[in-house]
C-alpha cells in the first residue's frame, strides 16, 4: 500500500551523506568552491545550506538571477535574507537585458510560445553561473530534485546542467522534510512551487496534479509496481498514472548525456 510514510526521510543521515558528498567532489575536482544559482525557494534554498554546512560560507557563492516583471520581488528579498543568515555573499544579475538583445536577434523568437521563451530564459541563467564558477574556479551545485529529474520537468543544459546534483536523490516530499530538519524560513517553504518562467506558473499546475501524488507514482515506478495497482493503492485515475509512466519514459533524453555513434570498429 502506497502512503507518504514510504516517503519518510532520515534527515540526520541524509544531511550527513549530502555533505559528505559535496566535499569529496570539491576534493577530488580540485577546484575551490562552489556556485549556486538561488532562486527563493526550497530546493536551491537547500543545496545552499547544505553547501555552507559541508565547505564553509567562504566557498560559496550565491546567485539569484532574476527577470523583471516575472521574478517577485519577494523571492529576491527571501534569497537575501538566506544569504544573510548563512553569511554567503550573494551576487544579483538580472538576465532582463540579455533576453531582450536575444529577443531581437532571434528570428525564430515567439514571445507567446512559453515553453521556448521560459527554457532560454533558464539556459541564460546557466550560462552566467558558469560564468561565476569559472572565475572562481569552482563547480556548480545543481538543484533539481528527483521529482523533476524522473520527469524531465527541468531546462536541458539549463536548470539541468551542473557538476552534482545534490538532492537529485529526494523526492519533493522528502525535500520539504529536510527543509524543516534544516530551519528553511517558512516564508521559503510554503511558496507555491514554480520554475519562475512566466507570470503565475505552478509547477502543479504543469506537472497535472500536487506533488505528494506523483512522488508516490513515482515511488511505486521505482519499486516496480503496476500501473494498475499504483492506480487501486492511490485512488487515482489509471490514465493519471499512465501519463507520467510516458512522460518518464519520453524524457529519458534529458536525464542522459548526449549519445555517440561509436565509429572506431567501423570497416571501409
Amino acid at each position: 500500500m502506497l502512503s507518504l510514510m514510504s516517503l519518510q526521510l532520515n534527515a540526520s543521515k541524509t544531511v550527513e551523506k549530502i555533505t559528505s558528498f559535496m566535499r569529496y567532489q570539491i576534493k577530488i575536482s580540485g577546484q575551490k568552491g562552489a556556485v549556486v544559482s538561488v532562486s527563493g525557494g526550497i530546493d536551491s534554498s537547500i543545496v545552499l545550506k547544505l553547501a555552507t554546512m559541508a565547505l564553509g560560507p567562504k566557498k560559496v557563492k550565491a546567485l539569484t538571477l532574476p527577470m523583471r516583471d516575472i521574478t517577485p520581488e519577494s523571492d529576491i528579498t527571501d534569497v537575501m535574507r538566506l544569504a544573510e543568515m548563512l553569511n554567503v555573499t550573494c551576487d544579483t544579475v538580472y538576465i532582463t537585458p540579455m533576453i531582450r538583445v536575444m529577443r531581437d536577434i532571434i528570428p525564430l523568437y515567439d514571445q507567446s510560445n512559453k515553453v521556448s521563451v521560459g527554457n532560454l530564459m533558464a539556459r541564460t541563467r546557466m550560462v552566467i553561473t558558469y560564468y561565476y564558477a569559472n572565475a572562481l574556479r569552482s563547480l556548480v551545485f545543481g538543484c533539481s530534485n528527483k521529482t523533476e529529474w524522473m520527469t524531465g520537468y527541468f531546462t536541458k543544459y539549463g536548470d539541468g546542467a551542473a557538476d552534482l546534483m545534490p538532492i537529485a536523490d529526494l523526492y519533493k516530499n522528502q525535500v520539504r522534510q529536510l527543509a524543516r530538519y534544516l530551519e528553511i524560513p517558512e516564508s521559503i517553504i510554503k511558496k507555491v512551487p514554480t520554475a519562475g518562467l512566466w507570470p503565475g506558473q505552478s509547477d502543479e499546475e504543469d506537472l497535472g496534479m500536487k506533488y505528494d501524488t506523483l512522488d508516490l507514482i513515482l515511488y511505486g515506478m521505482e519499486h516496480g509496481m503496476a500501473e494498475e495497482e499504483i492506480a487501486s493503492s492511490l485512488g487515482v485515475d489509471i490514465d493519471m498514472v499512465r501519463m507520467i509512466y510516458n512522460r518518464v519514459k519520453a524524457n529519458e533524453h534529458k536525464r542522459r548525456l548526449p549519445l555517440i555513434l561509436r565509429l572506431s570498429s567501423a570497416s571501409g
